[in-house]
This record gives structure tokens, sequence and C-alpha cells, in this order.
């Protein structure tokens, strides 16, 4: 093992008990297989530390208790302090903002479309991660979800039509994917 594996393997490790017992929506599997995922579709695109450790670490301020001093306390001595201030900002920048609690008055659609707003300004790295992100959500949701997946296929391809910085293989990749998953719901 290498030493970025090495410490990718760290940041898994601390994701992972964020997440503590939480289990993928549709699947028995632990949660932290879809992070790792995430993971392994923005390798194929980078090699950067942050962004890597930032799609390990993706969901953890959005669905934990976990907090973002306890995130930067865990990685600025493993990785350093710049590495570690840019990981914590993309996964700032990709935990949702326009959530039911805090917008209580907004209908789904109105979330989702200010949230839409909120994420075409994002960085072009946390554009990627939120793409790895969508193409390994995309690939489960039609098997496991079919009254959810049109819903889900829809407000991403919104999404990432307004997100246009991020890497264009993958966004291209994404797209593909969910016309292709919206054509088959609709021959079910």
């Amino acid at each position: 093992m290498n030493d970025t594996e090495t410490l990718l393997e760290k940041i898994k490790d601390f994701a992972d008990r964020a997440h503590g017992e939480q289990l993928r929506k549709y699947t028995p599997e632990r949660y932290i297989v879809h992070p790792v995922r995430v993971m392994r579709t923005c390798q194929q695109v980078s090699n950067d530390l942050a962004i890597l450790a930032a799609a390990l670490l993706h969901d953890v301020l959005e669905d934990t208790p976990t907090n973002e001093h306890e995130i930067s306390r865990f990685l600025t001595p493993l990785i350093g302090k710049d590495p570690a201030a840019r990981t914590l900002k993309l996964v700032i920048e990709l935990t949702d903002v326009y959530i039911t609690s805090n917008y209580p008055r907004l209908n789904r659609r109105e979330r989702k479309a200010k949230e839409a707003q909120r994420m075409s300004g994002i960085s072009a790295d946390a554009q990627t991660i939120k793409y790895a992100d969508i193409l390994d959500n995309s690939r489960e949701i039609v098997t496991q979800d079919t009254g959810f997946a049109p819903t889900y296929l829809k407000e991403s391809r919104s999404l990432i039509k307004v997100m246009t910085k991020g890497n264009e293989s993958l966004r291209a990749e994404v797209l593909n994917i969910i016309e292709k998953r919206l054509k088959l719901l609709e021959y079910r």
C-alpha cells in the first residue's frame, strides 16, 4: 500500500465510524460502500488527495452528527493544514443547504431548485465529486426504487445541466446514464 492509499484507508475508516450503523437505503450494505465507490470513480479522473478524501467524506456533515471541527481535527495532522482545509471546503460545498429542517416552508421542488442554483456556483472539484455521487446513486435507484427513480433522475439531470465546471468526461457519463435509466423506466 502506498502513502496515498494508506491515507485514504484512514480517511475511509473515519468516515465509516462517522456513519456508524447506517446502511445503504436499498441494500443491507454498510453506508461506507457508497462513499468508497464515489471515491473510486473520482480516482478515474484525478489523483488529487483532497478530492479523493472529500469523496469519502462527502455525506459526513449532511448525514451524521460529525461537525466541521471534528473533520478538521482528524484531517489536519493526517494530511496537513492546507490539504485538510481544502478537503473540508469541498465537503462543505457538497453538503445540502436547502433541506426541509432549514426551509420547512419550501416544498421539495423549490428546495431542489435553490440547491441547484447554489451548486452551479460550487468549485469544479466539488462538482466532479457530485457527478460521481449521482452516477453511483443512479446505478442503484432504477432497480431498487422504481417509484422514486424518475423523480431522482430528473432532479439529478436538472442539477447536472447547471453544474458545468467539473470533469467533462464524468459529466457526460452521468448525463448518459441518467438518460438511459429514464428510458429504461419508460419501458417498464
